[in-house]
């Protein structure tokens, strides 16, 4: 930002980080010596001296104003949000450290065109509102959310759920001068204005807005939900998780692949399966089987692990959000072998749980094949592996993080993958190591393991 960039350093005797600014070489040009630094932004940065002291500083460093408070956030348009007492509430004061307004608000954003977005909620609560430079309301502070677009232009968002916020808003469009609700259509997604237009997504498309709330005469629209982003003289869409370009008169001119070619007559088609906002669903399927029925059966088995079937169609229906995908992991003479993924996320939890599993595909007869099929009847292959994975996770450091005494050994239908080189098996998170482990994967070549594998048998042939 306006030649400077932010690094940080670990004091030596503190273990405290330290901040300082390099220039667009890479030279450091101010030393590590703040606690807190912002980015430069109109000549001057706000940096954190010592705690309750904070400074307004140029290029080089010259400190231009110093402000002795609690908490002093980064200048917006003149004014810097402050608390005058330690966990107190936010005000803002002028450059010269002046009061503006006094504090009176539980949270302060930045000015931006003449406003800014306060919140008058305790207990970080949501009561968001809108007020001038003199600190008189614009929109009264009791919304879920208020945000500035740019171009004098707000949406002021409430909850779909109120009983669960986390959920989303829906977003109306208001004048950010005098607060009056421009347009009442429902918006689920709302983006900064942009040559007077603005990117939204409702219920079921994603479109540009102008500045009276309305949908543009600009094209396109897209059945999803996602962001138009104005790139020169084309649009890019973002839309349901796919990328794609359009002219300005709304003619597609590129779009992500949504065909995999494997060899004739094989490929595999992208499919997409999406009966409500919160749940998304690219499926594989499998084209150039010779048989009809054959390929009606693996491609609706595809379906079936896909979980794109079966969720309610009727709006939302479910109390998690879904979003599954796929990808070709191996091919080679008739197998074929994909990747599904998927992520699950219960409605207000920490985090979701992914998911991933990988069918083997022989394109000739349609056979899954299982974990068993690899190896010779009466093998003892799950004994032999267990005892492979075991000293793997002993010897190889890069196993550190597997819990201790929770690994106790394979199931015959552990979750595998195959390459031309090796076999893998892996375990979900959670079930041998933290969730931060994702899927703990262990290699196994075959020039270790072929005195168990069925060399003869179907499994094998069919990509060797």
């Amino acid at each position: 930002h306006e030649g400077r960039a932010l690094f940080s350093k670990q004091n030596t005797t503190g273990g405290q980080s330290l901040y300082g600014y390099v220039d667009a070489q890479g030279k450091e040009v101010l030393p590590a010596i703040y606690v807190d630094a912002n980015d430069f932004m109109n000549g001057v940065a706000l940096v954190k001296i010592k705690e309750g002291e904070y400074a307004l500083i140029d290029p080089d460093g010259n400190i231009l104003h110093t402000y002795n408070h609690p908490f002093v956030g980064s200048p917006g348009e003149g004014l810097l949000a402050y608390q005058a007492t330690e966990n107190g509430k936010y005000g803002y004061l002028n450059t010269d450290g002046s009061v503006a307004i006094q504090p009176q608000f539980t949270s302060a954003l930045p000015f931006s065109e003449g406003r800014a977005v306060v919140n008058t909620a305790e207990n970080y609560g949501n009561a968001y509102g809108l007020i001038d430079k003199q600190g008189k309301m614009i929109i009264p502070a009791k919304y879920y959310e208020v945000l500035q677009l740019g171009e004098g232009r707000v949406a002021i968002g409430t909850p779909v759920f109120p009983s669960q916020p986390y959920r989303g808003s829906r977003y109306v469009i208001a004048d950010a001068k005098t607060g009056a609700v421009l347009s009442n259509h429902t918006l689920l997604g709302v983006n900064n204005y942009q040559e007077g237009l603005a990117s939204v997504f409702d219920a079921k498309d994603t479109y540009f807005i102008d500045r009276s709330g309305k949908k543009a005469a600009q094209p396109p629209v897209i059945p999803g939900a996602g962001t138009l982003t104005l790139s020169g003289r084309l649009i890019r869409a973002d839309v349901d998780q796919r990328t794609s370009y359009y002219d300005r008169q709304g003619k597609q001119v590129w779009r992500q692949n949504g065909v995999i070619p494997l060899r004739p007559p094989y490929s595999v088609v992208e499919k997409k399966y999406k009966p409500n906002r919160d749940y998304l669903v690219y499926y594989p399927v499998v084209e150039g089987i010779a048989s009809a029925e054959v390929s009606r059966e693996v491609n609706d088995k595809l379906r079936k692990l896909s979980l794109a079937e079966d969720v309610g169609s009727g709006g939302v229906s479910q109390d998690f959000s879904y979003n599954g995908d796929f990808s070709v992991s191996f091919f080679r003479k008739n197998l074929l072998v994909l990747e599904l993924t998927g992520y699950r996320f219960p409605f207000g939890a920490a985090h979701g749980m992914p998911t991933k599993i990988y069918p083997h595909i022989n394109l000739r007869s349609g056979r899954f094949y299982k974990l068993g099929d690899l190896f010779k009847p009466g093998s003892r292959y799950v004994e032999k592996l267990s005892k492979i994975v075991g000293k793997q996770i002993e010897n190889d450091p890069q196993y550190s993080y597997v819990f201790p005494d929770t690994y106790k050994g394979i199931t015959s239908d552990q979750p595998f993958f195959v390459d031309n080189e090796a076999l893998y098996l892996y375990f979900a998170p959670y079930e041998i190591a933290p969730y931060s482990a994702g899927f703990p994967t262990f290699r196994i070549p075959y020039a270790e393991i072929m005195g168990l594998i069925s060399t003869e048998g179907e499994f094998w042939q069919s990509f060797h």
